[in-house]
């Protein structure tokens, strides 16, 4: 279990995460949503001790991070798929992580074939594809056999065979009684794979709810009723007190509506339906509608020209900016201690 009490982080002036408290229920997927720039990759970083909190705490197991002997036996972790030094195999990545846990050799090679990459066991991983290496971050996350896992953006990049993989293996391992914790921006993906949901907007607890309560309290559930009599359906909802609109379709929506009473109630008046459909809103919508005061950055509206490739002629003129030079020690993603710049 993780418990978080009053997290707060502050980079200067910005208040990244605001006194955040929440506590990550064991045996369900729990999803971790909010805009871009909510602070949930800060959070996650001051859950495994990469950054250090202004004020608050995090306990696994009851624990500090840094008080786990063998840390990777409790908690496992994709943050970053890319944090593997280039010229290093996937196996050898894998294993110098297991010796450094006093974890058996044998199991390099069970999480290797669990992930698919048997095959690229030898290989170097500079020259993965961006599936290859969230594929290789998930099996170091579950190098240990941890009762914790967390995921940031865990299907980046994978095909449709290996996002509906990452879903199962989630559900599964919340089956098992483990802590399973996720980030994500794909709303359609959260919507199959989450049991509950932990959203936060400018660092701040915005909700800690079930998927399905969620999405009832943050939207509007309706009745799509279609008739070839819609005169008459309209007068009979009227009468007993529904409030119905009409669709561009010509069909009518009632809001809050039971969708048996109101079966019940046209058969009694004999009106023909050719449509009694219950709609609930979307994961997106409800998520949508929640956060709409916590979004940092608008978009504003399309272009009417201009996109066809060419850039005005004073952004036409500007180089474009230097790559970032290669990290040169790989990337431990235990050991990148320190305050790294506020991000989504």
């Amino acid at each position: 279990m993780i418990e978080v009490h009053e997290l707060t982080k502050r980079y200067g002036d910005t208040l990244a995460v605001d006194r955040l408290s929440f506590t990550i229920p064991t045996g369900v997927v729990t999803g971790f949503l909010g805009p871009n720039g909510a602070g949930k990759s800060t959070t996650m970083r001051m859950m495994l001790d990469l950054d250090r909190p202004t004020a608050g705490s995090v306990r696994i197991d009851g624990k500090h991070y840094g008080q786990l002997r063998e840390p990777l036996k409790y908690i496992g972790a994709l943050l970053e798929a890319k944090a593997v030094h280039p010229g290093r195999t996937a196996y050898n990545h894998l294993l110098w992580m297991a010796q450094s846990n006093r974890i058996p050799t044998r199991r390099v090679d069970e999480v290797l074939s669990l992930v698919g990459l048997t095959a690229v066991a030898k290989k170097r991983s500079g020259g993965f594809s961006l599936g290859m290496g969230q594929r290789l971050g998930i099996a170091a996350a579950l190098l240990g056999d941890p009762k914790i896992l967390m995921f940031d953006e865990p299907v980046n990049g994978l095909d449709p065979e290996g996002i509906l993989w990452v879903r199962n293996l989630m559900k599964a391992l919340a089956a098992e009684g483990r802590t399973v914790f996720v980030s994500s921006h794909l709303m359609s993906e959260m919507a199959l794979t989450a049991d509950h949901l932990i959203v936060i907007g400018q660092g701040r607890l915005l909700a800690d709810l079930s998927m399905n309560e969620f999405i009832d309290q943050n939207s509007h559930s309706f009745v799509r009723l279609r008739s070839p009599q819609p005169e008459r359906l309209l007068d009979l909802l009227t009468a007993n007190g529904m409030s119905a609109r009409p669709d561009s379709d010509g069909a009518f929506e009632v809001v809050d509506a039971d969708p048996a009473r109101i079966g019940d109630l046209v058969a009694a008046h004999g009106v023909t339906l050719h449509e009694l459909s219950p709609q609930r809103a979307s994961l997106e919508e409800a998520f949508m509608r929640m956060t709409a005061d916590s979004v940092e950055y608008h978009t504003g509206a399309m272009p009417t020209h201009g996109l066809s490739g060419a850039l005005p002629a004073d952004e036409a003129a500007e180089p474009p900016p230097a790559p970032a030079p290669a990290s040169a020690w790989g990337a431990d993603w235990r050991s990148t201690k320190g305050n790294k710049k506020k991000e989504s």
